[in-house]
């Protein structure tokens, strides 16, 4: 099973990009898989605080003002910046109004795996995806109510329970076997540890496509005009942050970039009043495609550009 573990771990980027399309092209796995969203997001974390380096995370928490500065770009600045771009743009409103609550979302907590996997900064984005993760019940409401007039189904304390029925269990079986296992075993084992947060995404990207594919077939323009929109809305997000944040150095700036663009549309999908259109709930879906595919399509250019710094 080691064995197993380490050969998915050394394969992750490649296997991620497969994932959407198993969810795809198996809809009856996907449908089967989906009670399993809420458990794997618990298990990445998991998996994450394991893998990273615990003296990196004090080192970021001792620089406060430039993770401040991260997480106010991630909550505040970044959606304000969306809705001014999209307002000029003849999008649908179903779909800017999902572009924008998806940049206000904070980063997904299994982008920390996924910079692990590039090689970027794993211990930053936990630092920061963990702090905006917290902060966003009292971000997203009144932002969703002042740049789209747009009430949330769910209030402030009832968000920040949820996120914590994530984070607690996580933290704390993290903790629990890093006191058991040791920092040594740990090292050890690092790709099994990779595997497993390799095989946790895939369930994850399957399950989410729960639903993708009958809508595929009932209204293929409208799932292509979402699919291509997604594919503009994480890069340009990407691309923009690290534009911004190049001065702290290639590797931060990469890292920033993959958190900007790869956002907890799972956390505002359980915010959502009930009668939200579905075009919203669609693109939620839809945009978890760029984030599965993206990381194999960059992992060349961060090698070429990190190797160049």
């Amino acid at each position: 099973m080691i064995r197993f573990l380490s050969l998915l771990g050394g394969r992750g980027v490649t296997l991620l990009f497969a994932g959407v399309f198993f969810g795809l092209a198996l809809p009856d796995l996907a449908t089967l898989l989906r009670p399993l969203l809420a458990p794997t997001v618990v298990l990445l974390l998991f998996f994450s605080l394991l893998r990273v380096d615990w003296l990196n995370i004090r080192g970021h928490l001792l620089r406060p003002l430039l993770t401040a500065g991260l997480v106010a770009w991630m909550l505040l600045l970044s959606p304000i910046l969306t809705w001014a771009a999209l307002k000029s743009l003849p999008l649908p409103s179903e779909l800017a109004t999902a572009v924008i609550l998806m940049a206000a979302a904070p980063p997904i907590l299994g982008s920390t795996a996924i910079a692990i996997l590039l090689g970027l900064d794993g211990a930053l984005t936990l630092v920061v995806g963990l702090i905006a993760t917290l902060l966003a019940p009292l971000t997203i409401p009144p932002l969703a109510f002042w740049l789209l007039n747009l009430e949330l189904a769910v209030g402030t304390w009832e968000l920040m329970l949820r996120l914590a029925g994530i984070v607690v269990p996580a933290l704390l079986g993290a903790i629990a076997v890093r006191r058991l296992a040791g920092g040594h075993w740990l090292r050890q084992h690092a790709s099994s540890i990779d595997g497993s947060i390799v095989l946790v995404m895939l369930v994850f990207a399957v399950a989410i496509m729960d639903g993708v594919t009958a809508t595929l077939i009932e209204q293929p323009a409208v799932v292509a005009l979402w699919l291509f929109v997604a594919f503009i809305a994480n890069p340009a997000l990407q691309l923009v942050t690290i534009l911004c944040f190049w001065s702290f150095g290639r590797r931060l700036a990469f890292t920033a970039g993959l958190m900007a663009g790869n956002c907890n549309m799972g956390l505002m999908l359980a915010a959502l009043p009930p009668d939200t259109d579905f075009g919203v709930i669609l693109f939620f879906a839809i945009a978890q495609i760029p984030m599965y595919m993206l990381p194999a399509m960059t992992k060349p250019i961060y090698r070429r550009l990190l190797a160049q710094a």
